[in-house]
């Protein structure tokens, strides 16, 4: 379940965006979010634990610290995943038009990647779930592709990287970047694997759960950890840093041109068709888990309360999914998957900055791990969030303070009737 609820656009897209602002740096900015995301992950277990409810740390943030913390959580959830699953939608395009031998032009793939967008919300409108089943099928294919991709391209890479020399014969040179580049590509990278927030949610559904869920959560980002490295690693052995960057500019495909680069007949085509399913699952998921949160969020009046609104028949909340693909199909239009994901890195960090600010102030009985933990994930998120552009957090912030004065308009009007 962490795998399925992590691999996706963080591995086909993420990875060469970050590529673009560290260069061979992005090996060195890798452990380092995963160690960030371990801190929050394990924040967010301890507090399912206490309060074992949907909704992760909006709900959190009610309970243990106040409403306006809470909805703040809430609000920078749907905007995070929102700019995420724009993301996914626009890489998903990307790949599908490379399998298909289209052109991957840019207004191609916005309209495809729109496309998309209507067409899950439309199915998701019908009651239409992502089964387990489903993420185990989509997990197990993308795992067999990349394990093939990496049989065929991590050797040969190693060797280039170890002779100092990237693809396209560009010197290699991990610690050649800045500070404040390390950092904001940390901070995109810190995107690639949130989700482990799913594991911490099944504290009802699993047997020990104080022991089995940090277990989980550290062998998910270990896995993943190494997973991200090595992919990583081909890449930058096969195209080297700037290529693999400026493929992912025009065509949010990278990783498929540097398998066409291996001696693989098929795997291209196969790094695609894994990259597709793998991205359809995110997509699926995010528009139905976003659906559900604005629900938890209009029946508090911290929105429109129409949101809340169940369809008798399909039991599923139409405006709330309906809204909710408005949003990511308006975030799909600016066609640029570096904007959208550097917008979600910005807004997932302040999102878990509540997480962790959360955990902190469990009562001692509730605590589960050294104060530390949490201290140190609250001071990371609250770091990073401001490398990315200056634009995007002062856009981000504003956005957060609008949110603020629109609840507090709503709930006067509610109040007041």
């Amino acid at each position: 379940m962490g795998l399925g609820s992590i691999v996706g656009t963080g591995l086909f897209v993420s990875l060469g965006i970050a590529a673009g602002v560290v260069g061979d740096g992005i090996l060195l900015a890798l452990p380092l979010a995963a160690l960030l995301a371990l801190c929050n992950g394990l924040s967010s277990a301890q507090l399912a634990a206490a309060h074992p409810v949907s909704g992760g740390t909006y709900e959190y943030g009610y309970r243990v610290l106040n409403p306006v913390l809470g909805f703040s959580a809430g609000w920078m959830f749907l905007l995070a995943k929102g700019a995420s699953a724009a993301t996914a939608a626009l890489g998903l395009a990307g790949y599908l038009l490379l399998v298909g031998g289209f052109e991957a032009s840019r207004t191609l793939r916005v309209a495809l990647a729109a496309g998309a967008v209507l067409l899950l919300t439309v199915l998701l409108l019908g009651g239409i779930r992502r089964t387990n089943r489903a993420n185990i099928l989509i997990v197990g294919i993308t795992l067999a592709v990349l394990a093939w991709f990496l049989v065929m391209g991590l050797p040969e890479a190693l060797r280039s990287l170890a002779e100092g020399a990237g693809g396209g014969s560009e010197p290699f040179d991990p610690f050649g970047s800045s500070p404040g580049a390390l950092l904001h590509a940390t901070a995109l990278l810190f995107v690639a694997y949130t989700g482990y927030g799913r594991i911490a949610t099944l504290g009802e559904e699993v047997r020990d759960p104080e022991s089995t869920i940090p277990r989980a959560i550290w062998i998910t980002l270990g896995v993943v950890a190494l997973l991200y490295t090595a992919v990583a690693v081909v890449a930058l052995g096969t195209l080297g840093a700037s290529d693999f960057a400026e493929l992912t500019r025009e065509t949010a495909a990278p990783l498929q041109a540097a398998a066409a680069l291996l001696e693989a007949p098929g795997l291209a085509f196969f790094v695609g068709v894994a990259a597709v399913t793998a991205m359809l699952g995110v997509l699926l998921n995010l528009i139905l888990g976003l659906s559900r949160v604005a629900l938890a969020m209009g029946r508090r009046s911290d929105l429109p309360p129409g949101l809340a609104r169940v369809h008798s028949d399909s039991g599923t909340p139409r405006v709330a999914t309906l809204t909710v693909g408005s949003v990511i199909f308006l975030l799909v239009l600016a066609g640029d998957v570096s904007l959208t994901w550097t917008f979600s890195a910005f807004t997932v960090l302040i999102y878990y900055g509540i997480t962790n600010l959360a955990a902190l102030r469990l009562p001692p009985e509730q605590r589960r791990y050294p104060r530390w933990i949490p201290a140190t994930g609250l001071l990371g998120c609250l770091l990073l969030a401001f490398q990315v552009p200056v634009l995007v957090w002062a856009t981000g912030t504003g956005i957060l303070v609008a949110g603020l004065l629109a609840r507090s308009l709503l709930r006067r009007g509610t109040a007041a009737r």
